[in-house]
């Protein structure tokens, strides 16, 4: 059973952002395929936030949580989700993706 997820402000802000660019960018060409897009990256969590395939945060990552998991959202694109978790309760604070110039420091 998952434990309790709480997703930040920030994240959703960020999650809402993504969808207007990819249904802007032309990355999609249906509003319902973005939904599904960004509903995949929240069944990603809730489905394996609980499961050790989370890594600790680099240092410089640590302001938006200790702990991060991967999401492979296809063969170009892996999502970087920030949590902190206090023993069954998650925040998750932050997402960003490999083509942004801070993913170097995640490898």
């Amino acid at each position: 059973m998952v434990g309790e997820i709480n997703y930040s402000p920030l994240f959703i802000d960020e999650l809402d952002d993504l969808a207007k660019v990819l249904y802007q960018q032309k990355y999609f060409s249906f509003v319902e395929d973005v939904d599904i897009y960004i509903d995949k990256i929240y069944d990603f969590i809730e489905s394996k936030i609980e499961y050790p395939i989370s890594k600790n945060s680099p240092e410089s990552f640590d302001k938006f949580g200790k702990k991060y998991l991967r999401y492979k959202a296809n063969n170009q694109t892996f999502w970087y989700i920030f949590f902190d978790q206090k023993d069954n309760q998650f925040i998750i604070n932050h997402i960003l993706n490999n083509h942004s110039q801070d993913f170097p420091e995640l490898l």
